[in-house]
């Protein structure tokens, strides 16, 4: 659905966007994550076509972003991190703009109008003026100008800023909603939020392509390992010696606890087998007893902060 080819953006001497070649495909949703200024807005921004590339090739649907502007922009609908609206208009009124602007056929705009806003729950207030609706009214008026058309590609850059817990809720089904007949580039700074609604995630740092991965794929590979943080009541050298005997261990760590006569442990075993109950029973076998026992995961920021942190190094 995009392809884009050895993309680059110079500003001066400074490389905003370096050599990125990406494939997407149709009917997912993509997360796009980044620190601030590390490239990410440069490089939707240039999928989008309001930007220009320094080099490099963008394909919308097999369309040149830049030889077939106007192809190539007909499959996209985009959500800006400060919507596009105009303020003086009514919401119904804005949307029939945009549809006219989207070139939706003028029969059809009544209709068109209607679905975005069930879609983005903003019918009641479809009469208001924009200017004085709530941020995430606006944010919700923004998310519909975007889907009108139902255009193959939705680009969202922070599409849950300014919403309630309920509105962002309903915003995520929303996104989820659209996979399969629309493929969707979403950027958060919320990481739960990718890992919550996309299925593939890219890390940008530097201008750089860091990570290009299944969330799930990527999830595995950091956590190829089982670590388990233990605190347990017994003597420290004792508790050590017992968990390295267990078959499947790689390494065992213990220091004093925080409660009298409690040590903290943290073991380290292969994926191999899972040796929770294996160390719970070797343990109690030596009337050692645990207070706690969690197997520590990393999520997709643990994920996002080391690969940042590795390229920093």
């Amino acid at each position: 659905m995009i392809k884009v080819s050895h993309l680059t953006k110079n500003y001066g001497n400074h490389v905003a966007v370096d050599d990125i070649s990406l494939d997407i495909k149709p009917g997912k949703i993509y997360g796009f994550l980044g620190p601030n200024g590390a490239g990410k807005s440069t490089t939707m921004n240039i999928i989008t076509g309001y930007l220009a590339p320094t080099s490099g090739e963008v394909l919308i649907d097999g369309h040149d972003i830049y030889k077939e502007p106007e192809e190539a922009k007909a499959c996209i609908g985009y959500l800006p991190e400060i919507p596009p609206l105009y303020v003086d208009m009514k919401v119904s009124e804005y949307l029939k703009f945009v549809c006219e602007l989207k070139k939706v056929k003028k029969e059809d705009r009544d209709k068109e109008v209607e679905r975005v806003m069930n879609l983005t729950k903003v019918s009641d207030v479809s009469n208001r003026i924009i200017n004085n609706l709530s941020k995430g009214y606006r944010q919700r008026v923004g998310m519909a100008q975007a889907l009108i058309g139902s255009p193959k590609v939705i680009i969202l850059d922070e599409p849950t800023v300014g919403l309630d817990p309920n509105q962002i809720k309903e915003v995520r089904d929303l996104i989820k909603s659209l996979a399969g007949d629309h493929t969707v580039i979403l950027s958060s700074h919320i990481l739960s939020e990718i890992s919550e609604t996309c299925s593939h995630v890219f890390i940008i740092d530097k201008g750089k392509i860091i990570a290009n991965n299944a969330i799930e794929t990527l999830s595995n590979y950091f956590n190829s390992k089982q670590v388990l943080e233990i605190v347990a009541k017994g003597d420290m050298d004792k508790c050590k010696e017992i968990i390295e005997a267990i078959e499947d261990i790689e390494s065992v760590s213990v220091e004093k606890g925080a409660e009298e006569g409690t040590v903290n442990i943290t073991v380290t075993a292969t994926y191999s087998k899972d040796v929770r109950e294996d160390v719970s029973l070797a343990l109690s076998s030596e009337k050692i007893s645990i207070f706690e026992m969690k197997e520590d995961t990393k999520s997709l920021e643990d994920v996002f902060l080391e690969l940042t942190a590795k390229e920093e190094e």
